[in-house]
């Protein structure tokens, strides 16, 4: 579970009663999907005919872009998920990135989902290279709107802990 005990109203939109705009809520969106992307090659290595997770990907970007109803999104990535429920390891992480990058029109907090779970991807996919989860967080990291950057880093920090520790330094 990627979502926090008490949730953040900075990352609850505003028609919920929360402080994110419209707009930031999209652009969370936007950038889970990029990082699913990043490492959906790593699912699609290991089952390339099951396209569930890149399907998942571009209905993060259609909702985003208005053309996708959030719970049809949503049901896409629950799909995704469900392609890597019977998997182990790299393509596993890398399905349930795109599951979560999905869900993120449901609850904007699934942005960190997505990204620790390409994170495990990553870091899954190079074993033999100590640096491969900072490079992959710090290549997130850097596709972060710069106006959200600094909660992005916070929120990440706060909810470290249930993301199987892959943001710390």
């Amino acid at each position: 579970m990627i979502l926090p005990e008490v949730r953040d109203p900075r990352l609850i939109t505003v028609r919920r009663g929360g402080l994110l705009t419209e707009e930031d809520h999209t652009l969370l969106a936007l950038w889970a999907a990029d990082c699913a992307s990043h490492v959906l090659h790593l699912f699609e290595q290991q089952v390339p005919a099951d396209h569930r997770p890149r399907d998942a990907i571009l209905a993060a970007r259609a909702w985003a872009a208005g053309d996708l109803g959030m719970m049809q999104a949503r049901a896409v990535g629950g799909h995704a998920m469900g392609a890597a429920r019977a998997l182990k390891g790299t393509a596993r992480f890398a399905a349930y990135a795109a599951g979560q990058a999905a869900c993120v029109g449901h609850v904007p907090e699934h942005d960190l989902g997505a990204a620790a779970y390409a994170i495990k991807a990553a870091q899954a996919a190079r074993t033999h290279d100590p640096g491969a989860r900072l490079a992959e967080r710090d290549w997130q990291r850097a596709r972060v709107p710069e106006h959200l950057s600094a909660l992005m880093i916070e929120d990440q920090a706060r909810r470290n802990d249930i993301c199987w520790s892959v943001f710390d330094d």
